[in-house]
Formats: structure tokens, C-alpha cells, sequence
């Protein structure tokens, strides 16, 4: 079967599954968020952390909650790596060193799970377990949390209250992610993932030499390394890896549970503003990206340049021959479309047009479909600024359902825009400019570039994957990265909730007859067009200089 046709069926698949889960799913959410009552064990929850889920809060206090609980996670997981060496089920691993504990750190409560370490050499049972999987949940859960509020903003009319922090993220821990990991987990189990906390085994070579293995609670870190676009693997290899992906459909299973929750918070978000129309079209958009994305690193992939890529069927290098070039696209653009940053693959090795995929589709803001929960209020932000600039081609007041975008709420989605690009292109010039972060490149020219672009594009957007080649537990880069992750995650936040609240505050408008219709395809071509030019071309001259060039050349 040729690549092409292989991989027009698991989209088609993968379309499938995914329709037949976006009804119940993004009903359910709706219905998580909106609910008055409270579990037995959230109830329990509740009074261990001190909170009354029935206050509400202002985006200042929701803001405060989003960072207190986010700051105790980063020293929890700080110290639970410092202290490894004397807990029980550490394998015989020492403690994490400062640089990289603090990176680790600071990836996994960002929900980047960018990773410096080799996980089967350096991480325990209990620092596995019991410290990154729980960041797993949790880092979801918040983001999760803040597209709500941010869809509360536009629900709600005369009040500056956007719910309780600490009930939709117990919420949507509770109801949400550990039900549907649990699931997961026994299928990926029964497709071959392991489960276990066996410790550290040889295996014996034919040339006498013995292969050390690590046992581990693999399936069950796995799907919700998935399912919360995480990426963080058990093993280095991460989901090229056996025993977390073990055969093509547990690799498409895998792509499915990426896609599963983002797409699905669309329904969510047109069920709680009273218009499903308006959740079809930002789903409409989102899905155009990513088949668009797909079909295009399928095409580059696939493209037979010389005799190598004619015998091999393709680019196969760093490739899996189990996924093969179709399964291998799929993934790759389904975790930097997110904010997974899962690799089955190396991208360090596609071709020079593919490795720019892989980065325009973080550097787009990872918005088709995105993380759960950043990527709905990623493209919410972006849906305000459509409409801002539609109302100036025809010279209205614009409006967003029923609200207005004055100067505060352009103000606000603005800053949110330009966070990313900063931090980016700064840091990359910085490390560029200074002769040691230079010296952890394996590759010079365009492809040296590229390396050291992926990595704070993929830091800053909480993507994770990494491009190969590049040294990165050192440290200036595990601070760099460490510090990129905590600001691209945290600061828009800050604007998106300070957005929400402002749009609640605010008296419903009636629409009129020169009112844009947001809920038609018009505006979803709009919507597409304005991601592509206010955020795609802040890194084209970057592009330029990295994939681009390297992809021209070949």
C-alpha cells in the first residue's frame, strides 16, 4: 500500500472516531462545567486544599488561584527530583541536578513536558509516577479551566464572575481526564503497552552483551500523556518506543486521543454560549489547519528525491518502519498542532520542508485544534482580532457575540499575540549571539538554525517535542527553556482571564443587520486568513533562515 493511500485511511479513521466522540464528549464538558452539585470525592478534595466551590471569582482571583497552584506544583516537583536518591522506587537513580530538576520542573506544570534527561536512566518509579504523571492530569485540568473562564466571559453579561478556579479544576480532573484514562489505558494495555513497576532487567545480546530494561506504569502515564496533549514519554524514545507504542494502532489510537478533547471543546464552547453554530465554526477552521498540515507533510515525506528516497519509498530516515511515512506525518502534525510535543519519530530528520511544518504549526500558537483548553481560548483570541479587523474594513463597531471589542479587549488579545514571538525570537537570538549555547549544535547552517529555533518555539509554546541534534541539558538552556516555559504558558493566561473578565462585565448587544455573522464559513475563512497573517508572518524571516533555506537547498 503507498504511503498516500495508507495515510488517506487513518485520516479518514481518525475523522471518524473522532465525529462519533464529539457530540457525547463536548456535551459532557458542558454539562461538567455547568453543574451545581459535587461528587463525594470532590467534596473530600475541596476540604483538603480549604475551598467553597460555590464563590465565585474575578479574573484577579481566578488569576491568583491558576499561579498559587501552579507555583506549589513547580516546588513539589522540584524537590520530589532532589530527593529521589532517598525515596523508595528510585531503581537505584540518583538525585536530579539542580539545572535540570528545575527544568523538568517547570516543563511538566507548564504542561510543556519538554524533557533534558533520558527518563529509562534518570527517573524513578516514584518520580514517574507519583510526581510527573500527576503534573500530567492537573497541568491539563488548568488549562482546561481558563478556556472556560474565558467562555463564561462571553456567556455571561453585567457581572465580572467567571466561576471557581479550584471546582473546574477538580472538575475536570475528576469527571473528565481520569475516566477517559482509565479507558484508554486498558486499550493501550491491550495493544501491548506496558503496566508494571518492575525494576531493572538484562537482556543478552547475540554478542554476549546484555541490554538493560526498565519495567514501569507505562500505559497509564501514556494516555494521559496523550489525552492531555502532554508528550512527555516514560523512555527517551518516547512514542517511537515499544513499550509505549507498540504496533500502528495503538500509534493511531495515540493520535486520537491527542485530538480527542480540543477538537471536542468546541462543541463545549458553542453549548455554553447558547449557539452551537458558533462552536461548528471554530471547529471548522481548526479542522481545515490540521487536514491541511496533514495532506502537506504527507506530500513532503512522501516526495522521491534521488535514489535513496526512491529505494526507502520516501523520507524515511528517523522513521519507525512500523508507522511508516503515513503513520509518521500524522503524528507528527497532530503534536505540534497541540501542545503534545509526543514524538514516534525523529523531526530532526524530515526533510527540510517537513522539519518546517512541524514548527509552523507550533509557531501558529498550536491552535488547529491546540492543547486542551489553549488551544479553544488561543483561538478565541484570535477570533476576537478577526472580528476587530472586519469591523475596520467596514467601519462598525466590532462585536463577538453579543459583545463589543473596544480598545481594552484588543489591547488584551494583542499582548496575548505578542508574547510568544518575543520570547521566541529573543532567546534565539540571544543563544545564537553567545558563543557556548552555540557549541551544543551537532549540525551548522541552516539545520544548526532550525535546531535551536524548534527549541524555544517548542519551550515557549508548551509544544515539548524536540528537534534532535541539539544538546540541551546544559545549563544555560535548561534555564533559558525552563524560564520560556513558565512565561509562555503563564503570561498569556494573564491576558486571557483579564479578557474574560472584561467581556463579562459587559451589557449584551443585539445584533443588528450590519452585524457580522461569526457562525457562517465566511467568517471561518476570515478567522483562518487572520492566524495565518498576524501570527504566521511574525516568523517567516526565521523561517526563512532555518527550514526554508535547508528545504530549497535539498
Amino acid at each position: 500500500m503507498s504511503p498516500v493511500l495508507s495515510g488517506a485511511l487513518q485520516v479518514l479513521a481518525l475523522v471518524a472516531a473522532l465525529a462519533l466522540a464529539y457530540r457525547p464528549l463536548g456535551d459532557h464538558m458542558a454539562r461538567v462545567y455547568s453543574s451545581t452539585k459535587d461528587l463525594r470525592v470532590e467534596k473530600w478534595i475541596y476540604r483538603a486544599v480549604g475551598a467553597d466551590p460555590r464563590t465565585e471569582m474575578r479574573w484577579p482571583a481566578y488569576l491568583r488561584g491558576v499561579l498559587a497552584f501552579s507555583v506549589v506544583g513547580v516546588l513539589f516537583l522540584y524537590l520530589l527530583q532532589r530527593l529521589q536518591g532517598v525515596l523508595p522506587g528510585s531503581l537505584g537513580f540518583v538525585a536530579i541536578d539542580p539545572d535540570q530538576a528545575f527544568n523538568t520542573a517547570a516543563s511538566f506544570v507548564a504542561n510543556t513536558n519538554w524533557q533534558s534527561y533520558y527518563g529509562e536512566q534518570a527517573m524513578g518509579h516514584v518520580v514517574q509516577t507519583g510526581g510527573l504523571a500527576v503534573q500530567n492530569f492537573v497541568s491539563a485540568a488548568v488549562g482546561m479551566a481558563v478556556a472556560v473562564a474565558l467562555v463564561r466571559g462571553f456567556a455571561r453579561s453585567r457581572t465580572g464572575e467567571l466561576g471557581n478556579f479550584w471546582a473546574d479544576l477538580v472538575r475536570g480532573t475528576v469527571r473528565i481526564l481520569l475516566p477517559l484514562s482509565v479507558v484508554g489505558a486498558l486499550v493501550l494495555a491491550a495493544t501491548g503497552v506496558i503496566q508494571n513497576f518492575s525494576g531493572i532487567h538484562g537482556v543478552g545480546q547475540f554478542d554476549g552483551s546484555v541490554q538493560q530494561f526498565n519495567g514501569g506504569a507505562v500505559a497509564s502515564q501514556e494516555v494521559i500523556k496523550e489525552l492531555g496533549t502532554n508528550g512527555g514519554g516514560y523512555f527517551n524514545a518516547n512514542s517511537s518506543h515499544p513499550f509505549e507504542n507498540p504496533n500502528g494502532f495503538s500509534n493511531l489510537f495515540e493520535v486520537f486521543l491527542i485530538l480527542l478533547i480540543p477538537f471536542a471543546m468546541t462543541r463545549t464552547f458553542g453549548r455554553m454560549v447558547g449557539s452551537l453554530r458558533q462552536g461548528y465554526a471554530i471547529l471548522a477552521t481548526m479542522a481545515a489547519f490540521w487536514l491541511g498540515f496533514t495532506a502537506l507533510m504527507m506530500w513532503t515525506e512522501s516526495a522521491h528525491h534521488g535514489p535513496a528516497f526512491e529505494i526507502a519509498g520516501g523520507a524515511m530516515e528517523g522513521k519507525e518502519t512500523r508507522f511508516g511515512i503515513a503513520g509518521s506525518s500524522i503524528f507528527a502534525v497532530a503534536t505540534t498542532l497541540t501542545s503534545t510535543g509526543a514524538v514516534n519519530s525523529f523531526h530532526s530528520s524530515f526533510t527540510g520542508l517537513g522539519g518546517g511544518i512541524t514548527m509552523l504549526g507550533m509557531q501558529l500558537g498550536e491552535i488547529a485544534p491546540g492543547g486542551v483548553g489553549s488551544g479553544l481560548y488561543g483561538m478565541l483570541v484570535m477570533a476576537v482580532v478577526a472580528v476587530f479587523l472586519a469591523g475596520l474594513m467596514v467601519g462598525r463597531t466590532p462585536e463577538y457575540l453579543g459583545k463589543k471589542i473596544g480598545i481594552r479587549e484588543i489591547k488584551l488579545a494583542a499582548c496575548y499575540i505578542l508574547i510568544t514571538p518575543a520570547l521566541v525570537l529573543g532567546l534565539t537570538a540571544a543563544a545564537l549571539a553567545l558563543p557556548t549555547p552555540a557549541g551544543s549544535m551537532t549540525n551548522t547552517g541552516a539545520h544548526g538554525f532550525s535546531e535551536i529555533l524548534y527549541a524555544y518555539t517548542s519551550g515557549a509554546n508548551n509544544n515539548g517535542s524536540a528537534f534532535a541534534g541539539l544538546n540541551a541539558d546544559t545549563q544555560w538552556f535548561n534555564t533559558t527553556i525552563g524560564l520560556a516555559m513558565l512565561l509562555g504558558r503563564f503570561l498569556p493566561m494573564v491576558f486571557v482571564l483579564a479578557l474574560a473578565g472584561s467581556l463579562a462585565r459587559q451589557s449584551p448587544v443585539p445584533p443588528t443587520a450590519g452585524t457580522l455573522r461569526t457562525q457562517k464559513p465566511l467568517f471561518s475563512g476570515l478567522l483562518a486568513g487572520t492566524v495565518v497573517i498576524v501570527t504566521g508572518l511574525t516568523y517567516f524571516p526565521a523561517l526563512a533562515l532555518g527550514p526554508l533555506a535547508e528545504g530549497l537547498a535539498s
